[in-house]
């Protein structure tokens, strides 16, 4: 393959703005001139057309001038003056089925996986996870942590997470260093509560038992902490507007907010709890902005919510993705988190493994809504096995990677890649800078981290061969992205 020249330039970082705006504008903290002149670019690439999997493909490479580029030349522009949200960080969701896979593997095949998606350096340097309170679709039965009709919580126990959930949870954070971001969310409470007295197929949470439900919560994260594991936060309800065939339950938005208002967030205070992250919606990006209104106008409910979750299943409907509506509540609620809290490609087939749209879902998704103010991103199932489940309503889906359970071994799908081109490099606290593309085939973003390096991503998703300068305030480096590829730039 020839080698093309890399020659990036970043020219100087003014860094004398002094205003700041909440959540998405934060001062440059440095007042000298940044100059890239003499920093060195690593590139790091993966392609459908190479073996290249997160393969540093161009090592100290320089900055060069370019100035004003002409129109026949394919250009990433990026700006490091212009700072936005604050990056929290990267993970996944350690479910009941991933745990039950984790073990049935062989020991040397645990540590494996476990290295792979924590490790700050060999592996993904995951951040964040998401666990269930109550089973949900990927449990292998569903149940809760009460017996049915104990209003008054006196039979909580956790023993049924003890098996498999909660000795994963805390292997998984041990392998992160000792600590990680975990939050949690419930799909439904117990059928007694509900509307529908089951707690599968919809219903809503009766009135009588807000209070109740509230203080359950409560006694998820305190019998979680007993066991060594911190909750950073929960999502008040998974998919509030869905009725599913698996557990669910439904809130109108005056209804989640007033549940919030009046019971879980003072429930929440007197019981000591109000350090930990409070996540609504936690939906589909399509009803996103209304509900954010009906939340984030009420001032009694907005002073509990850190953030606002989505998902990205809007397309169910045969549409495409509704990455702006972010943008909507960004720009009307600066000051609040946009936080993705679950994703992945449905409708699980082995014979799709080595699909390279899996891998460029969730490139896309990243791109588009980190650029439109997501602070962090939570994956679904951080692992299945090899019929996509376990899952007791079959909703099988694909996960970055399964497990063979029949023989020991890990299958990496190519969205494992595409997310370690954003977790491996971009640090949390990083601040999202200005990247932006002249041909529709690159999409891209950047981020400038607590330790001063510049991350650019950019994706080529187009079954075009594309060189490219990434230009700098006058400065460029010239890059070659390969057909259906993903590249990160680290200065």
């Amino acid at each position: 393959m020839k080698k093309i020249l890399i020659v990036l330039s970043a020219g100087f970082w003014m860094a004398c703005n002094s205003a700041s705006d909440g959540n998405q504008h934060n001062t440059v903290k440095d007042s000298l001139s940044y100059t890239a002149t003499d920093k060195k670019v690593n590139v790091y690439t993966t392609a459908d057309t190479a073996d290249w999997r997160l393969a540093n493909t161009a090592t100290g490479l320089a900055f060069e001038e370019m100035g004003q580029p002409f129109e026949n030349q394919i250009v990433v522009f990026v700006d490091p003056d212009k700072t936005f949200q604050t990056y929290v960080g990267m993970g996944a969701a350690l479910t009941d089925a991933s745990a039950e896979t984790f073990y049935k593997l062989p020991k040397a095949t645990q540590q494996e996986f476990l290295k792979a998606h924590f490790d700050k350096k060999e592996g993904l340097a995951y951040t964040i996870a998401r666990t269930n309170i109550n089973s949900c679709d990927f449990s292998s039965d569903s149940y809760t942590y009460i017996q049915e009709g104990d209003s008054a919580l006196k039979t909580f126990d956790i023993t049924h997470d003890r098996k498999y959930k909660i000795p994963f949870i805390k292997e998984a954070q041990q392998a992160a260093g000792g600590s990680f971001n975990l939050f949690a969310s419930p799909w439904s409470p117990p059928a007694f509560m509900k509307t529908n007295n089951d707690m599968l197929r919809g219903g809503k949470l009766k009135p009588e038992f807000y209070n109740s439900w509230a203080m359950y919560y409560t006694r998820f994260i305190k019998e979680y902490e007993k066991e060594g594991i911190p909750v950073w936060g929960i999502s008040i309800q998974n998919e509030p507007m869905a009725t599913q065939k698996w557990e669910s339950c439904l809130y109108t938005a005056e209804e989640e907010r007033d549940f919030l208002k009046n019971h879980l967030g003072p429930v929440m205070h007197k019981e000591g709890l109000q350090d930990k992250k409070i996540i609504v919606w936690d939906h589909n990006r399509d009803l996103i902005y209304q509900r954010a209104q009906t939340y984030f106008k009420d001032k009694e409910a907005a002073k509990y919510i850190w953030g606002i979750g989505f998902h990205w299943y809007e397309d169910w409907s045969g549409g495409t993705p509704m990455y702006e509506n972010l943008k909507r509540v960004q720009e009307a609620y600066p000051d609040k988190h946009i936080f993705f809290t679950e994703g992945c490609a449905e409708s699980f087939n082995p014979a799709r493994y080595k699909a390279w749209e899996l891998g460029e879902e969730y490139g896309r998704s990243m791109i588009n809504d980190f650029n439109n103010g997501m602070v962090g991103f939570t994956d679904w199932n951080i692992l299945l096995d090899e019929t996509g489940g376990p899952n007791h309503v079959q909703n099988f889906c694909f996960a970055p990677v399964h497990a063979d359970t029949k023989t020991g071994k890990l299958i990496y799908t190519n969205a494992y890649y595409y997310i370690g081109h954003f977790s491996k490099f971009i640090q949390p606290g990083a601040k999202r800078i200005i990247s932006s593309a002249s041909r529709s085939q690159l999409l891209t973003t950047a981020f400038k981290n607590p330790d001063g390096t510049v991350v650019v991503v950019v994706m080529n998703q187009s079954n075009i061969r594309t060189p490219y300068y990434l230009w700098i305030n006058g400065k460029a480096v010239a890059v070659n992205a390969l057909p259906h590829s993903i590249q990160t730039l680290v200065f």
